[in-house]
């Protein structure tokens, strides 16, 4: 693995060896993510890229504790998010893990109740986490991402994709976590409002300090958004540091893949095929 992340004792984040196995249908298993590390320091931003069955989505949802790692950790402030403890967790506590990070899916419906209003979505969450001078934060969080009075009061099928993304953003928000993750978040989105979503999320980062995880494909999104990435494929890491260096000079040859997929003005459909045929024989080394 090519790696020049930096790695420091006051790293928001500490992601450390994650490892997870599951089990198929017809026997056998299949593992989804192999000995990945990183960091991510206060008010940072980073990207795990790769195509699909490379594991990112495993590993964003193993970071919000949606998925349970076989091994590793995944440690928030020096605390491990997956310590099991005798009796469970208190309502505390796990509102409490909720506020460390919020995570925000390609299909908003994931995290939208689709009987509420999305001014109800709002006051629901922030009720649930008892806080203060709910409708103040409501209309606070709805003029944060670009929603107003009328789309308050719509649900979430009468918005558009890219309102419903911004609903999901808010909502995420709602509880102020230290870090957003992301997963595919602007994909299923035209390219317009990919970039809008992308603008508004840079602000939400300048304005509020919140750290971003923001998992994708595209790596020509990717480098919008974040100050390190991390590539991977098949389960595991391949490459990882600064996002500029791994864009102008890609050590891995899946790295090179990914850009050579990336259109462009000069674009030729054959690199794509030279760049695969490539990374499958550096693979074979």
């Amino acid at each position: 693995m090519n790696d020049d992340s930096p790695r420091n004792g006051t790293s928001l984040l500490v992601v450390d060896g994650l490892r997870k196995t599951f089990r198929l249908p017809g026997g056998g298993t299949l593992t989804a993510a192999d000995r990945v590390s990183f960091t991510l320091p206060e008010g940072g931003s980073v990207g795990i890229v790769g195509e699909s069955g490379s594991g990112k989505s495993t590993v964003a949802r193993m970071l919000a504790g949606l998925e349970r790692p076989d091994a590793g950790t995944v440690t928030v402030n020096g605390r491990d998010r997956h310590t099991a403890r005798r009796g469970g967790r208190s309502r505390r506590e796990r509102l409490a893990r909720a506020r460390e990070i919020q995570m925000v899916f390609q299909d908003p419906y994931v995290s939208l109740d689709p009987r509420l209003t999305a001014g109800q979505c709002l006051r629901t969450a922030l009720r649930l986490h008892g806080h203060p001078a709910v409708e103040d934060r409501v209309r606070s969080l709805l003029d944060r991402v670009g929603l107003g009075a009328r789309e308050a009061d719509a649900r979430p099928h009468e918005l558009s994709g890219g309102q419903r993304q911004r609903l999901a953003i808010a909502r995420a928000l709602a509880v102020d976590p230290r870090i957003l993750v992301l997963d595919e978040a602007v994909a299923a989105l035209d390219v317009s409002i990919q970039a809008q979503i992308l603008q508004l999320l840079a602000e939400i980062r300048e304005d509020t300090g919140v750290a971003l995880v923001f998992v994708g494909h595209d790596l020509a999104v990717v480098q919008h958004i974040t100050d390190e990435t991390v590539v991977m494929r098949r389960g595991t890491v391949v490459e990882q540091g600064p996002t500029d260096r791994v864009l102008r000079t890609p050590r891995h040859a899946y790295t090179r893949l990914l850009l050579s997929s990336v259109p462009h003005q000069d674009w030729d459909p054959s690199d794509v095929v030279r760049a695969r045929a490539g990374a499958a024989r550096a693979e074979a080394v």
